[in-house]
C-alpha cells in the first residue's frame, strides 16, 4: 500500500489557515448539543455518589450489592464502548448519538422507578451502555468535525461537559439532600433530573450534521462537502474533502478487520498505546473519588452531611481544571501534558497516604488536609490528564480502525473502571485511606514510565497526516526525526 509523503497535500500546511467567520458559531452549536452526551455521562457517574446512601437503606444494600449497583453502569459502559463504536461505523455518528439519548432516557426512567435491586442494576446497566457509547462516539464525532488547528479544544469540550455533569450531580445531590433528606425516595428525585438533558440531546441531534469524514468514507461526496462548507472557511472545504478522499481511496483496498490490525506492527502498537492510556487514566483512581467521594471524606473524619457538602469542592475544581485544559489543549504538547499530569497525581497520592498516617483519626486537621489534597489531586487530573487522554484517543487511530481502536481502548478503560468501582469499598475497608492511596501512587509511577516510553506526540497534525504517520511508523520516531 502506498502512502503520501509528509510534504504533499496531506500536510496541514496545504490548507488555507482558519479565518473568522459564521462557521465558528455553527461549530460551537454542534459541540454544545453533542456534549450533552458528555453531560449525561458525568451526571450518571456522579449522581450515585450522593444517592447510594438513601437508596441502599430503602432497597436493602449489602456492601457487595452497593458495589454491584455502582459497577453495573461501568460494565454496561465497557460493552457500550465497543458495541456502539461499531454501530457508529455502520449507521453514522449522528444517528448513534441519537440512539444514545434514547438509552439515557429509558435507563434513567428504569432507575427512578426501580422497586428492587435487580431492576436498579438493569437500569444502571442500560445507562452504562449509553455512557460507554457516549465516551467512544462523541469525542470521535467532535474530532472528525473539527478543523485540525482547534481539534484539541473542540474535542476536549466533551470531557469538560462530563465534569460539569459530575459537579451538577454533586450540587443537586447536596441541595436535594438538605431539603428533602428525611423523605423516603429522595434518591429517586436525584436520579430523575437527568431525564431533561436526555430529551434535549434527542431533539438537538436532529439538527446536527453527520461527520464529513464518515460521509466521505461511505461515498456521500456531496453531503460531506455541504457539511464541510458549513463548518469551514469557504476556500478550505473542497481542499479538505480532497485530502479526506485521497486517504480514503488509498485505504479502500485494505478494509481493516481486527486480524489485519493485529498483524500490522504499527497499528498493533498504536492500539496498545490507546489501551495503555485508557487504563493509566483509570488507575489514577479519579473515578473512585467521583463515585465514593462522600465515603472517602466520611472516612477521613467529616460527618455525613458535611461530607455531602465538602464533596462539591472536588467537583468545582474538576470544572476549573477542565476549562484550563480545554484552553491549553491546542498550545501545549500532549506528551508533556501527560508526563506532568501523572507526576502531579502520583505526588498527591503519596501525600494523602502520608497525611493519613501523620494525622490519625480524631485529629481535627485530618479531614481538612485530606480534602485539600483530594482537591489538588482532582485538579491535577482534570487539568493535565482527563481532557488530554480523551482528545488523544479520538485522534491517534487511522480512519479505517478509528471506531475499533477507540472502542477497544475505551472498553479497557471501562473494565479498569469497573474493577475499581466494584472493589474500592472493599479496598478502603481492608487497608484504609493510607494503603489505598499508596496503591494508587504505585500505579501512577507505572503509568508515568509507560507514557515516557510509549506515547507519541499528536498535536499540530491533521487527522490525515496522523493517519500517514501511524501507518508508516514515523509517529514513533523522536519529534526532531519526523518529516515536517
Amino acid at each position: 500500500m502506498s502512502h503520501p509523503s509528509a510534504h504533499d497535500d496531506t500536510s496541514a500546511s496545504a490548507l488555507p489557515s482558519l479565518t473568522p467567520g459564521p462557521y465558528r458559531k455553527r461549530l460551537g452549536v454542534v459541540a454544545l448539543i453533542a456534549t450533552l452526551g458528555g453531560l449525561l455521562f458525568g451526571y450518571d457517574t456522579g449522581v450515585i455518589n450522593g444517592a447510594l446512601g438513601p437508596m441502599g437503606q430503602e432497597l436493602g444494600f449489602t456492601p457487595f450489592t452497593e458495589g454491584l449497583v455502582t459497577a453495573s453502569l461501568l460494565l454496561g459502559a465497557a460493552i457500550g464502548a465497543v458495541a456502539l463504536g461499531r454501530v457508529a461505523d455502520a449507521w453514522g455518528r449522528r444517528k448513534t448519538i441519537t440512539l444514545l439519548s434514547v438509552l439515557f432516557f429509558f435507563g434513567a426512567l428504569t432507575c427512578v422507578l426501580a422497586p428492587s435491586i435487580e431492576v436498579m442494576i438493569t437500569g444502571r446497566f442500560l445507562l452504562g451502555l449509553a455512557v460507554g457509547g457516549a465516551s467512544t462516539v462523541v469525542p470521535v464525532f467532535l474530532a472528525e468535525l473539527a478543523p485540525y488547528e482547534i481539534r484539541g479544544s473542540l474535542a476536549g469540550r466533551n470531557e469538560l461537559a462530563i465534569v460539569v455533569g459530575q459537579l451538577a450531580a454533586f450540587v443537586i445531590n447536596a441541595i436535594i439532600g438538605i431539603i428533602w433528606g428525611e423523605h423516603e425516595g429522595v434518591w429517586r428525585i436525584m436520579l430523575s433530573i437527568q431525564l431533561f438533558p436526555a430529551l434535549a440531546l434527542f431533539l438537538g441531534m436532529f439538527r446536527m450534521p453527520e461527520s464529513p469524514r464518515w460521509l466521505a468514507d461511505n461515498g456521500h461526496h456531496e453531503k460531506a462537502l455541504k457539511v464541510l462548507s458549513e463548518l469551514r472557511p469557504a476556500e478550505r472545504a473542497e481542499l479538505e474533502l480532497a485530502q479526506i478522499e485521497k486517504i480514503r481511496d488509498e485505504e479502500e483496498a485494505e478494509k481493516l478487520g481486527w486480524k489485519s490490525i493485529l498483524s500490522d506492527k504499527w497499528l498493533r502498537r498504536i492500539l496498545l498505546v490507546g489501551i495503555g492510556l485508557g487504563i493509566a487514566q483509570q488507575f489514577t483512581g479519579i473515578n473512585s473519588i467521583m463515585y465514593y467521594g462522600q465515603q472517602v471524606l466520611t472516612e477521613s473524619g467529616f460527618s455525613k452531611s458535611a461530607a455531602l457538602i465538602a464533596n462539591i469542592a472536588p467537583g468545582v475544581i474538576a470544572v476549573v481544571g477542565g476549562i484550563i485544559a480545554v484552553s491549553i489543549m491546542d498550545r501545549f504538547s500532549r506528551r508533556k501534558t501527560f508526563l506532568l499530569g501523572f507526576a502531579l497525581t502520583t505526588a498527591c497520592h503519596v501525600l494523602i497516604g502520608i497525611a493519613s498516617i501523620m494525622l490519625p483519626a480524631g485529629n481535627p486537621l485530618r479531614p481538612f488536609v485530606i480534602l485539600f489534597l483530594v482537591v489538588a489531586f482532582v485538579g491535577s487530573m482534570q487539568t493535565f490528564l482527563n481532557v488530554a487522554v480523551w482528545v488523544t484517543l479520538s485522534e491517534i487511530f487511522p480512519l479505517k480502525m478509528r471506531a475499533f481502536g477507540m472502542g477497544v481502548s475505551v472498553f479497557c478503560l471501562w473494565i479498569a473502571n469497573f474493577f475499581l468501582g466494584l472493589y474500592f469499598p472493599s479496598l478502603i475497608a481492608a487497608v484504609g485511606i493510607t494503603g489505598t492511596f499508596f496503591v494508587f501512587a504505585a500505579l501512577g509511577a507505572l503509568s508515568l514510565f509507560f507514557v515516557y516510553r510509549a506515547v507519541p506526540e499528536t498535536r499540530g497534525r491533521t487527522l490525515e497526516q496522523l493517519e500517514e504517520e501511524v501507518t508508516t511508523g514515523t509517529i514513533f520516531l523522536p519529534q526532531n526525526l519526523r518529516a515536517n
